[in-house]
């Protein structure tokens, strides 16, 4: 009797066993899952340089919202350790070397914006009175208040409440919206502070991409204008260990996605580290011993570790040299410990963890393993990447995500993805929206071409989309997908055109556009009519760099070709396929308007449509539910109509 107990009791762990891997192997990613992902920022690398510093941020659902936790991990590898206050690890660059000072930045208010601000009587009147433009930008409307910069002066244990050294000037600093500690650094002496400002307000903000960095001297109060005479936009200042500074400059007045270069100030002679690189620079690094400067950029469909070396006042030439390489993208730079340095790298089947890179070899050694287990329960997609020659001869690459199940003797329907930016790179990225993971699960091949431009494959590629929206590009997503449309496994009557952003905008181009190769269409955020967009929209330098100028100028070939030619709304008559339209309340770079009167068009022809609309959401979807209805919307869209 014993015995049967116990071979009765293995048979069942056994069993248990066996259904356990089964229900591990069917396992794919769901929008649920996705959500339970930690999300892995690098913070710094400790002062002895054996660990790293990082957060992980997660989100509850139920009471959605997000909490971040913090820890610690050797350099070596080892088990996380958990800390309350990530910041006491790591040097306090808000106060200055010698310690006797410390730099914040507070909201002054500068302008009259409310009505109580005009009229004190009347305190609970609800309005704003504008003058002048840059009304709004991003999500927020303007309220007067702008970001400066005080510097504090030790007292005892504390410090003062400091003075303003940007005082009465409607400039802000950080730079609003996405500006933040690295727009406002101290020199290695103390008695400097640099800072990042547009000097530009009202109608001369909005047409202006002009940031320069200033120097304040603590000593006579006087501030200088270190990139006088660079007109595009100069940024994220950093000192060398030797006390060499260095920026990230775009030369291009009014050009947002033009060639980011490296300048170091030598001598006061400013020197472009990567004039000679055919490559734009998204952030980077000085290297401990301040003789070289490590970068990440696009490359090729991925985004790599770079180097490039500092020549201080010899006439060679700075070379530039790869360090890492692989079907995966290096997200930012964390730090250096010696010969080691610590990036966050993602791909598309993996979100952003921690690694190690040894520098000399480029090889690269995983450090944190957050979400390794929820990783580990599901089965991968399949991620190739694909050539095609373009109709003007050019070999583009698309990547291709196969769903984890992928069987060559079925046919799949298909999902052309269509790229933000529009000069977003196109690389191995992991979104929480617009995740190829979770697509490919769902059982839909997903094609995602390297169009027209993208950065990666050479500034001309690069800047080939400005002022050609209807043109080479849209010929791209069209030559990427009739290629892969001769594979056998491509269901040709089920192939679908999703997108964001720009991607919204050539859904809605495409759907007039298409020559009946897409069954369905979702546009997120999109661009509708390039007349009403010019006049809501909030950074006008973006469409007259990339249109051409506004609307009335009639003797403007390029801007009349825009307005007219690519303007997705001339070809509504053609339209005659369902579209999903998604759209934010307070986005304010493509306004409410744009997605309001694609849908009304379309119900107005009769065809199958909805709008998702999301009152309290930006150009993004932030909130957790909010992200789940997303999803839920989204598949349930394609299911229907695909």
């Amino acid at each position: 009797m014993q015995f049967k107990s116990i071979f009765l009791v293995l048979s069942l762990i056994v069993s248990a066993l066996f259904t356990a891997a089964k229900a591990q192997e069917t396992a794919v990613m769901t929008p649920e899952r996705l959500l339970q992902l930690g999300r892995v920022f690098g913070m710094g690398i400790t002062p002895d340089k054996k660990a790293a510093v990082y957060g992980v941020r997660q989100y509850d659902v139920s009471e959605n919202k997000g909490r971040t936790r913090f820890f610690t991990v050797p350099l070596e590898g080892g088990i996380p350790t958990p800390v309350e206050d990530p910041q006491a690890l790591l040097p306090n660059d808000r106060i200055s070397p010698d310690g006797l000072h410390k730099i914040v930045a507070k909201e002054v208010k500068i302008m009259k914006v409310t009505g109580s601000d005009f009229y004190p009587d009347l305190p609970k009147s609800n309005v704003k009175i504008y003058n002048d433009l840059n009304y709004r930008h991003w999500d927020t409307w303007e309220d007067g208040a702008f970001s400066h910069i005080f510097v504090q002066t030790k007292i005892g244990k504390g410090f003062d409440a400091g003075r303003d050294i940007m005082a009465g000037t409607p400039y802000d600093c950080p730079q609003k919206p996405f500006g933040g500690d690295e727009d406002y650094i101290w020199s290695p002496d103390s008695k400097h502070v640099l800072y990042v400002t547009k000097r530009a307000a009202g109608a001369a903000y909005a047409l202006s991409t002009n940031t320069d960095i200033f120097d304040y001297d603590l000593q006579t109060g006087k501030t200088s204008n270190i990139t006088q005479g660079m007109q595009g936009y100069d940024n994220s200042p950093a000192f060398s260990s030797k006390g060499v500074l260095a920026w990230l400059s775009m030369k291009s007045p009014g050009y947002e996605s033009d060639k980011n270069d490296i300048i170091v100030l030598n001598d006061d002679r400013r020197m472009n580290l990567t004039r000679h690189w055919d490559g734009t620079v998204n952030s980077f690094k000085w290297s401990q011993d301040g003789s070289h400067i490590y970068f990440v950029a696009p490359t090729k469909g991925t985004v790599q570790l770079f180097v490039v070396d500092y020549p201080g006042n010899t006439k060679r030439m700075p070379i530039v040299k790869q360090v890492t390489r692989g079907q995966f993208d290096i997200r930012s730079i964390v730090g250096q410990a010696g010969e080691r340095m610590v990036v966050a790298r993602s791909d598309m089947n993996h979100a952003s963890e921690l690694y190690t890179v040894d520098l000399p070899t480029g090889q690269m050694t995983q450090l944190t393993h957050v979400n390794d287990s929820l990783y580990s329960s599901i089965r991968l997609s399949k991620v190739v990447p694909r050539y095609c020659l373009t109709t003007d001869g050019k070999r583009m690459l698309s990547w291709v995500i196969y769903p984890p199940d992928f069987d060559p003797a079925k046919k799949y329907p298909t999902l052309l993805y269509l790229q933000g930016g529009p000069q977003g790179a196109l690389s191995q990225f992991y979104s929480f929206r617009w995740n190829f993971q979770l697509m490919a699960a769902h059982g839909y091949i997903v094609i995602a071409p390297n169009r027209r431009g993208m950065p990666g494959w050479g500034v001309k590629w690069n800047e080939a989309i400005s002022k050609d929206y209807g043109g080479q590009c849209m010929r791209d997503y069209l030559s990427s997908i009739d290629d892969f449309m001769q594979e056998s496994y491509v269901d040709k009557d089920r192939i679908g055109a999703i997108g964001a952003s720009f991607g919204g905008y050539s859904a809605f181009y495409l759907m007039g556009n298409h020559e009946g190769r897409f069954k369905t269409f979702v546009s997120h955020d999109g661009i509708f009519d390039w007349y009403s967009m010019y006049g809501t929209t909030e950074e006008m330098w973006f469409p007259n760099w990339d249109l051409g100028g506004a609307y009335w100028e009639k003797d403007n070939p390029a801007a009349q070709k825009a307005y007219n030619e690519f303007n997705p709304m001339n070809y509504v008559n053609n339209w005659n396929r369902p579209i999903l339209i998604i759209q934010g309340g307070h986005d304010y770079r493509v306004p409410i308007g744009q997605g309001l009167a694609a849908f009304q068009a379309a119900k107005l022809k009769g065809l199958k449509s909805r709008l998702l609309y999301f009152p309290e959401e930006n150009h993004w979807v932030l909130q957790a539910q909010n992200s789940l209805v997303w999803h839920r919307e989204f598949y349930k869209w394609l299911k229907e109509t695909l």
